[in-house]
């Protein structure tokens, strides 16, 4: 949508092809139905919560700035807001009005917009190579040329460019079907294979089924292959009837490699983050001693949420009757080593309905990145989740979103 809308701002007559009953299916659900629709941090700082290729997005972060988002929605009738970690939202908390807005602006500018169509592929021709040419500058130049596109009808459209913005994978219930990526493949574009990012992950112990619904925040996790640490992070973490979810464990499934998730990885979770381990074992000296004739179950309510109290009974291995003051040293430290390592085993992610975003996808070598153009084929461009790039939670997302698409849509026919 705001590809087509700055194609048509420059002066090109667009028609944006869209296979749902209405536009902006994806839009609806993000942010919980409340659309995080960019981050106001300094683009230092969004160029640092890139995972995957963030030098490709120099050219599109600085030709489309969050200002410039901003600006636009401004433009259309959407009050915006801050929140927590520099996420905006709608003042409204309604998805759908971004949804509005980017349609008022698709009308204003005339973009003939095509519901229910669904492109089958793109048409393409090839292009003469000119003999003159030494043969290393006839490799770099693109061997075709984008036509049109047919659709599933099997009528054929004709177009001077095309632009892909078919999104990823992830909710395939919004139409995020992967054809672009099919698209790409059959025009010679190396497709790197999509994964789920931002999503929760499965974990291996049964125990952490029975804490399903508990959230705890201000924790720390640690995420390990044997000895080597892959991630660590602070914030608010999620148990499920699966394993684990909430912002701290999504964020790390996009840091960590999916190879790496594929090996089984240990997440630790540190319950008491503040205080290193000497400092949690005085703390639980004296905890002990205020309450040293109650039995060991009775005694950690100032500790833990009710819930997780039966968990850590069990895993400590201390007898659940023992008074307190019965409780060894060496019993009381590796208690304290328990609350400080917390172990679970990651036997994989979720999988596509549960994952905000795709990992993976159209390889950016064959873009470029001060265009969005195909280096294999003329005319044709590519943006957004489609693309072999990808960000932490925040609203960094749509923003990649929001600058390759302008970007895309301002560089037709330059």
């Amino acid at each position: 949508m705001f590809a087509a809308y700055q194609a048509a701002n420059c002066g090109h007559q667009v028609c944006l092809l869209e296979q749902n009953e209405k536009l902006g299916k994806k839009i609806y659900i993000t942010g919980k139905g409340r659309c995080n629709l960019t981050n106001a941090s300094d683009m230092e700082t969004i160029f640092s919560n890139v995972m995957s290729n963030r030098k490709f997005l120099y050219s599109a972060f600085y030709a489309c700035t969050n200002d410039t988002v901003l600006d636009f929605f401004e433009s259309y009738g959407l009050a915006t807001k801050i929140e927590r970690g520099n996420r905006v939202f709608p003042v409204s908390d309604h998805s759908s009005d971004v949804i509005a807005a980017l349609t008022r602006a698709l009308k204003d500018k005339h973009v003939q917009i095509c519901l229910n169509t669904k492109v089958l592929n793109l048409l393409t021709e090839e292009l003469p190579v000119d003999s003159a040419l030494p043969e290393t500058d006839k490799k770099k130049l693109p061997k075709q040329r984008v036509t049109g596109v047919r659709l599933a009808d099997g009528k054929d459209l004709s177009a001077d460019a095309v632009i892909l913005a078919t999104g990823g994978i992830s909710y395939p219930s919004t139409g995020a079907t992967g054809d672009g990526y099919l698209f790409a493949g059959q025009t010679g574009h190396k497709v790197i294979p999509p994964t789920p990012a931002l999503v929760p992950f499965n974990i291996r112990e049964e125990w952490c089924k029975e804490l399903q619904g508990l959230s705890l925040r201000n924790i720390s996790i640690r995420i390990c292959n044997g000895k080597k640490e892959l991630y660590q992070d602070f914030g608010e973490l999620l148990f499920t009837h699966f394993g684990v979810s909430g912002p701290v464990i999504l964020s790390a499934s996009s840091a960590v490699k999916s190879e790496a998730l594929n090996k089984e990885p240990m997440l630790y979770i540190d319950l008491k983050p503040a205080l290193d381990l000497e400092e949690l074992d005085r703390r639980l000296l004296r905890d002990f001693d205020d309450q040293k004739n109650k039995q060991f179950k009775n005694a950690l309510g100032h500790l833990f949420p009710a819930k997780l109290i039966p968990v850590m009974i069990i895993l400590s291995g201390i007898d659940p009757e023992k008074k307190v003051n019965e409780i060894s040293k060496e019993e009381r430290r590796s208690f304290a080593q328990l609350i400080k390592k917390l172990p679970l085993t990651i036997t994989g992610t979720r999988g596509w309905n549960e994952a905000i975003i795709t990992r993976g996808g159209v390889s950016v070598k064959d873009i470029d990145p001060s265009t969005m153009q195909s280096k294999q084929v003329k005319s044709l461009y590519f943006c957004g989740e489609m693309l072999d790039v990808d960000a932490m939670t925040g609203g960094y997302n749509l923003q990649i979103a929001w600058s390759t698409g302008f970007l895309a849509g301002c560089s037709i026919n330059k």
